[in-house]
């Protein structure tokens, strides 16, 4: 959704709202009080009585930073920010229906009320910092088990989907998705379970980063083996299997795909080509196709690199969780795990990475494995620039020099202007730069004059609102789209955090 802020409205707290207001359309207002800072920054939390979760450790954090940030409109950024999803996004917490002790979260990515496997890991991972081991629930852990067991239900109903409407046990009505009425999906789904099926592999990449991210927190083994990770995770890895099936047979013949997607659209990147296979791919390369980006725009070609990166790292990862069951076909399924993250960075490091006239060796966003790469990066997480991020082990020349083409005119989504220069992508369009983008670059630098120029594009980047927008016009602060975009908030809130630890004296700055 786009929209112009033309003349910005200030009103008053609604701390004594009796109703609490829809927060689609109460975060595109100016609240008092605004940031002491030039930038006057609005006010954009909920009253207390409005906020859909509340954490002790989430509020203390913030009140502990305040005497850290120095800059009255960069640590109103982070207050409206870090608790984001916590304040506006947990739809609902309840238990499974065939099970009193299974654990249940749903959380919505912001103004869009579906759940996606990618979004809602990503908005707890936010919180990682604070999590630790709890059966308490009304802690960060449980928000945790609910979100993976969730999406567990979520891959043993529709694998290949990567967006779900509430669970029956919330009584929450459906959400229409009026772009997907049209949608020709192999393999078929519910509309009652699926809000939209595009299947992307950095969707499965979610399900074990969650799962990787609470157990490493948390310790706590055990959970992993009393509800349905472990038949998710077998989903995971047929999925991954089948999505190595080639385009064509050794004799010629074209083979049938386990998955094909066609949408009556005026836009390229919400179908796939050739009747809904997509642009052909080579033999025996050893990566996993992705038919969808984490923009949910269509590949151009299949191989998605960072998404195949940022899927073994985590199958590496949740191997060890699986190893330690020791139950059942436990210890054979983490062997597959292991063998197939070791493959797919083989993979990687010998068919994603092609020369660049300019930077040399560098790693392409896509690739055919007929010869063809598409050299750019989105803004979306997984993206190249992303990658140490993620803990993928990048080769440090490749990166560098990968790095300095994506954030130059080389990249054709670097977007550049006065308002916020940095990495965008199709799904926002043209010209239309991602703050998240900023917010990675942000992680993944060791040069604190990168981090001061980055942080003072993000605080005069917001039309006021004191939100980060999923994308905005690099030249028209007042153009933007989704002030409500969970993800994007939680990042910056987790980059602040992880800025304290590592580069604390730009904390300690004017960005005025």
């Amino acid at each position: 959704m786009h929209r112009k802020l033309l003349a910005p409205i200030l009103l008053t707290p609604l701390l004594a709202s009796a109703q609490c207001p829809d927060y689609s359309t109460w975060s595109t207002q100016i609240h008092s009080p605004v940031s002491s800072g030039n930038h006057a920054l609005s006010w954009q939390r909920p009253s207390s009585s409005c906020r859909t979760f509340t954490s002790p450790l989430v509020e203390d954090t913030l009140r502990r930073l305040e005497s850290v940030i120095a800059d009255p409109d960069l640590y109103r950024l982070f207050q409206n920010t870090y608790p984001n999803t916590l304040d506006t996004a947990i739809k609902w917490r309840g238990h499974s229906a065939d099970n009193a002790a299974e654990e249940l979260t749903f959380v919505i990515t912001g103004d869009i009320n579906a759940m996606w496997l990618r979004d809602s890991a990503n908005q707890l991972q936010s919180y990682l910092p604070l999590l630790k081991a709890s059966n308490d629930t009304n802690s960060l852990a449980s928000l945790y088990r609910g979100v993976i067991n969730l999406q567990a239900r979520y891959l043993l109903t529709s694998p290949y989907c990567n967006s779900f409407q509430p669970p029956p046990e919330s009584n929450i009505p459906r959400a229409e998705n009026g772009a997907a009425n049209n949608d020709n999906v192999v393999p078929g789904y519910s509309e009652e379970e699926v809000f939209e099926c595009k299947y992307e592999v950095d969707s499965l990449a979610a399900f074990l980063q969650i799962s990787a991210d609470y157990h490493g927190a948390t310790g706590d083994a055990a959970f992993f083996s009393r509800f349905s990770w472990v038949r998710a995770v077998e989903a995971v890895l047929k999925v991954a299997e089948d999505m190595k099936t080639p385009t064509f047979a050794a004799d010629g013949r074209v083979l049938k795909s386990p998955y094909t997607f066609t949408r009556l659209t005026g836009r390229a990147t919400e179908t796939l080509a050739n009747e809904g296979v997509g642009n052909p791919v080579a033999r025996d390369i050893g990566l996993v196709r992705s038919a969808f980006r984490p923009s949910d725009d269509a590949t151009i070609y299949q191989f998605f690199v960072p998404g195949n990166m940022m899927f073994s790292v985590y199958l590496d990862k949740t191997a060890g969780i699986m190893r330690g069951l020791k139950t059942g076909n436990s210890t054979a399924l983490a062997g597959r795990m292991e063998e197939m993250a070791r493959g797919i960075r083989q993979a990687v490091e010998r068919h994603g990475v092609v020369r660049h006239p300019v930077y040399g060796v560098v790693y392409a966003y896509e690739v055919d494995g007929f010869g063809s790469a598409n050299i750019m990066d989105d803004a979306n997480i997984p993206s190249l620039l992303s990658a140490p991020f993620f803990g993928y082990p990048v080769n440090e020349t490749v990166y560098a020099n990968t790095r300095r083409m994506l954030l130059s005119p080389s990249n054709p989504y670097y977007f550049r202007g006065p308002v916020l220069s940095a990495i965008g992508g199709p799904h926002a369009g043209l010209g239309k730069p991602w703050p998240m983008a900023s917010i990675v670059r942000i992680l993944t630098s060791r040069d604190e004059k990168e981090v001061e120029g980055e942080l003072g594009q993000l605080v005069r980047s917001t039309a006021r609102l004191g939100l980060m927008h999923e994308s905005v016009d690099a030249w028209d602060e007042g153009r933007w789209t989704r002030q409500w975009f969970s993800w994007a908030n939680g990042l910056f809130g987790q980059m602040m955090l992880g800025l304290e630890g590592r580069m604390k004296g730009v904390l300690g700055r004017s960005y005025q």
